[in-house]
């Protein structure tokens, strides 16, 4: 299951993926763009095991009624779906959008499908981050004291999904999942041009690393670990404990019912 699975770098991972035979489930927001990225995927990789299931992942109760919906095991989770606003939004319940999508989204989804992954064992949860990741204010997580400026917010979600993977990697290695993070290239989207740049690789190119993290044996072998160009890179921001914790802490604080159970 691909989070923003019909957007640019999203469907790229999703064709790769089909492309090799597998089932697809695009996990997706906009029913229409979905329905329109599943019959494009059919009509290319020939695969007919692809399917969308909508979900806003900003918010928690969407997420909950997908996982309640699903009936099976997971073989791999792939966050991917992430937004950058160029004004600060919030979500329904009075959550910072770009926070609750690029960041608590991760977590979320992670917990939602503890037991579907744990079912599947081994199994693995593929988090896109990125190599544009800092600026992360533990104090002011969803820009309440800081001017809010896209950029920076998006470079602090980053940072977080890095940080976030080496904590639910050391709580999830008992049930058999991997947890493991990685920057995907820079293709043009409407993301990279909402954070003022164009993009230069090709879709293909951006996919490879997390396609390969999903359905090679290193994604498997391997778990709390951060990639560039299928290589895992030392991560200075996974040296922190401290700060990891307080980061997992603060999103648990805002995880309601039974996801905060799952988180333990």
């Amino acid at each position: 299951m691909i989070t923003g699975g019909n957007g640019v770098i999203g469907k790229a991972i999703a064709q790769a993926i089909a492309d090799k035979g597998y089932s697809v489930v695009l996990a997706c927001r906009d029913e229409a763009k979905a329905h329109q990225a599943v019959e494009d995927l059919i009509r290319v990789t020939g695969n007919r095991e692809i399917r969308y299931e909508l979900v806003d992942v900003s918010r928690q109760s969407s997420i909950q009624d997908l996982a309640g919906r699903w009936k099976s095991s997971l073989d791999v989770l792939i966050n991917n779906a992430a937004t950058t606003p160029r004004h600060r939004h919030e979500t329904p319940e009075g959550i910072e959008l770009q926070f609750a999508t690029n960041v608590l989204g991760y977590f979320w989804m992670a917990l939602a499908f503890r037991q579907p992954l744990k079912d599947a064992a081994p199994s693995r949860i593929v988090n896109v981050a990125s190599y544009y990741a800092g600026d992360l204010d533990l104090n002011d997580l969803e820009f309440k004291r800081r001017r809010y400026d896209n950029n920076r917010a998006y470079r602090q979600s980053k940072q977080a999904n890095r940080m976030l993977t080496v904590a639910l990697a050391e709580r999830l290695i008992a049930d058999g999942i991997s947890v493991n993070a990685c920057h995907p290239g820079n293709p043009n989207s409407r993301l990279s041009n909402d954070l003022g740049f164009g993009g230069h690789d090709r879709p293909k190119e951006a996919a490879r690393t997390p396609v390969w993290l999903a359905t090679e044996p290193a994604g498997q072998q391997q778990t709390g670990q951060y990639f560039e160009h299928q290589r895992a890179v030392q991560d200075p921001y996974a040296r922190d404990r401290q700060a990891i914790e307080a980061l997992y802490q603060t999103c648990l604080q805002v995880t309601q019912g039974s996801l905060r159970e799952i988180a333990g």
